[in-house]
């Protein structure tokens, strides 16, 4: 009983892990200010895990398949105690879930090494619950069987055959999880209200030069500064596009660039967001051609995983020429705006982007929930 008790005390755990996981995950994404307990660096980040495209698998969170695996096991586990003999059975299946959840461990550790470049607690914590699983159910099969695994597989197998409950079991979580692949919900694939004002929403260029959208005569004017291969950047650039629907003749946002890239920025002393500053010269580009906007949109969803800028695919899908395109990025005038953003959020103070002025006060990471409500008053 011993070992049942620790076995159902491991896959507990586990649940715990995967469910706080999936609640990080969500709220990465749908919470502006969200930041979770383990973001402490730049190599321990729990929310940069989150942020990546590892961490989802088939449409669904890979912290969600967690809790239907922990769920699963924990299932097998209870079926297979036999209360008579005070024996756990089907200790070879039990060992092969754990030996796939180990593996897949081991996978994940080597995405976050070598591709993500960035370790999460809570998901370190998973790895050790799973390698101890499959440590106690090697040392229970070590223990209490005395034949081999193929043989101890064969009589797993027949008693899934005889068993009426596990067959239930096993048709149900099927359904469980074509149920997850086919309607869990997108929330990390942002997307704008349909609102049916919203090809209608004025934009322009300031005397300056920068692109602006909203109001021709607005109450509210948040100057914004971004980089397009940051991750709030893009939460907070969603949550403007929707906020500009909603408030069309209130509300204006002034675009500016500031790509944390060290190849563009000074206080960037070592390689990060490598690309970001040709991004921002292909939408500065773009906005001498009069479709920033669509290009903006563009850029934030612009997949750069693979750390390359394919010009020709972002020419076609933002519908502008190849070679004015090209010429753009490399033309002195266009670069020469770039760092006048650069050197403006220097000037006021930005280490970072986000990053928002606001009546001339300098907000970095998010906008204060009093000057949004502001919006609302006559």
């Amino acid at each position: 009983m011993v070992y049942f008790i620790t076995l159902v005390a491991i896959c507990i755990a586990g649940i715990t892990v995967s469910s706080y996981l999936s609640f990080s995950h969500y709220r990465v994404y749908t919470d502006m200010g969200y930041k979770s307990f383990c973001a402490i660096s730049k190599a321990i980040n729990c929310d940069t895990i989150s942020q990546s495209s590892y961490a989802v698998f088939l449409n669904v969170p890979v912290a969600v398949w967690g809790i239907a695996g922990y769920c699963l096991l924990l299932g097998i586990i209870l079926c297979s105690l036999d209360q008579k003999r005070q024996k756990i059975r089907l200790l070879s299946t039990q060992f092969s879930i754990a030996l796939i959840f180990s593996l897949i461990s081991l996978t994940l550790g080597i995405i976050s090494s070598v591709y993500i470049h960035a370790y999460c607690i809570m998901c370190i914590a998973s790895w050790i619950i799973n390698f101890s699983l499959l440590y106690m159910f090697w040392l229970i099969r070590r223990r209490y069987e005395n034949i081999n695994y193929l043989q101890s597989i064969k009589q797993d197998l027949i008693f899934w055959k005889t068993n009426k409950l596990t067959i239930i079991m096993a048709i149900v979580f099927l359904l469980i999880l074509g149920s997850l692949i086919l309607f869990y919900p997108k929330y990390w694939q942002y997307h704008y209200k349909s609102i049916n004002n919203e090809n209608t929403i004025n934009t322009g260029i300031t005397l300056k030069g920068h692109p602006w959208i909203g109001a021709i005569d607005p109450k509210l004017t948040i100057v914004e500064f971004s980089d397009y291969q940051c991750f709030q950047c893009k939460k907070m650039h969603f949550f403007l596009r929707n906020l500009i629907a909603e408030y069309p003749d209130k509300l204006r946002i002034v675009h500016r660039h500031f790509p944390m890239d060290h190849r563009y920025n000074p206080i960037v002393t070592q390689p990060f967001h490598e690309g970001s500053g040709v991004l921002a010269l292909i939408a500065i580009t773009a906005c001498n051609h009069n479709i920033f906007w669509e290009a903006n949109d563009y850029l934030y969803q612009y997949d750069m995983s693979k750390h390359a800028i394919y010009l020709r695919k972002i020419a076609k899908d933002i519908g502008i020429d190849l070679k004015i395109l090209r010429n753009g990025i490399n033309k002195h005038k266009n670069k020469l705006k770039l760092f006048q953003d650069i050197k403006y959020g220097l000037q006021h103070k930005l280490s970072g982007t986000p990053a928002y002025i606001i009546n001339g006060q300098t907000y970095t990471g998010h906008i204060p929930p009093d000057i949004i409500r502001s919006l609302d008053e006559n």
